[in-house]
């Protein structure tokens, strides 16, 4: 955590927004609707379900096929951004949002590439140890991207903070030469700024089906700018800033724990270790 600001407007009307949170229409006999993330009026990312105790979720969607950025903003996130409640800043990202209540927070992170399935898998490491498997097709859950894992800590005995920052389009569709020039300047001491819109999901199971009965509390960025700089600092080790936007209207959590966010991510990172709660703190 480097600062937080205060809760304020932002954001246009849904119909002029580009990206916006939504329900999927329920067809005649269907199951129960998906909680979305819309960009341009298609489904990018389903998010976790409104229940609130079914697993957290960020699944890259069909429609998740392009980069968001404000090519006019590309010089000032690129120096030294210190106030996360930048007028300029915020109202210029503010014309691609839905109109509604956002908490201002500038991170400092240190971005570690993670592939589904792979070493470092939130989902089919700390999620299984507290849900288990899918029980339909028993398998974990699958996100459809690669992310970068950023932060964890615990809030209490019984519940932990993920953090998580989640690219529009694969690393894989970013710029190689573009890459490069970013870990080029990180490795000389540059600091460049990212901005994502977020949403908190504190999702705790129903019932114990793993080993590790938790709360999960999941910060989740979704990039709007600097997919390079994200990939350029996990590949360099580098830390990059975060410009996080948190709705506080869509995210699957209360008033009182969006404010707790800036004390939760000012505190010392600590992992999760199945089967053994952490001290309360």
């Amino acid at each position: 955590m480097i600062r937080a600001g205060e809760p304020r407007r932002l954001g246009v009307v849904a119909s002029e927004a580009r990206l916006d949170f939504g329900t999927e229409l329920q067809e005649l006999g269907g199951g129960p609707r998906r909680r979305l993330l819309m960009v341009d009026d298609e489904p990018a990312f389903e998010l976790s379900f409104y229940c609130g105790t079914c697993p957290l979720l960020f699944r890259r969607l069909e429609a998740a096929r392009e980069k968001l950025s404000l090519e006019s903003m590309q010089e000032r996130l690129t120096g030294a951004l210190d106030d996360p409640g930048d007028s300029g800043v915020l109202d210029a990202f503010g014309a691609l949002l839905p109109e509604g209540e956002y908490l201002p927070l500038l991170l400092s992170v240190e971005p570690r590439l993670v592939v589904p399935g792979k070493d470092g898998d939130y989902f089919s490491g700390e999620q299984v140890a507290t849900w288990g498997i899918d029980q339909f097709w028993g398998l974990p859950e699958y996100p459809h991207t690669p992310y970068y894992r950023t932060f964890e800590t615990a809030v209490d005995a019984v519940a932990h903070l993920y953090e998580f920052v989640v690219p529009m389009v694969p690393p894989t569709w970013n710029e190689r030469h573009r890459v490069e020039e970013y870990a080029t300047s990180m490795e000389a001491g540059t600091v460049p700024t990212a901005v994502a819109i977020s949403t908190l999901d504190v999702c705790r199971p129903a019932v114990d089906l793993g080993d590790d009965y938790s709360a999960h509390w999941g910060l989740t960025h979704f990039l709007l700018d600097g997919h390079h700089k994200l990939e350029a600092a996990a590949s360099a080790g580098r830390p990059v800033r975060l410009l996080s936007l948190l709705t506080l209207d869509e995210s699957l959590a209360g008033a009182q724990e969006c404010a707790r966010l800036p004390e939760l991510r000012a505190r010392p990172r600590s992992a999760r270790t199945a089967g053994s709660p952490p001290a309360q703190v």
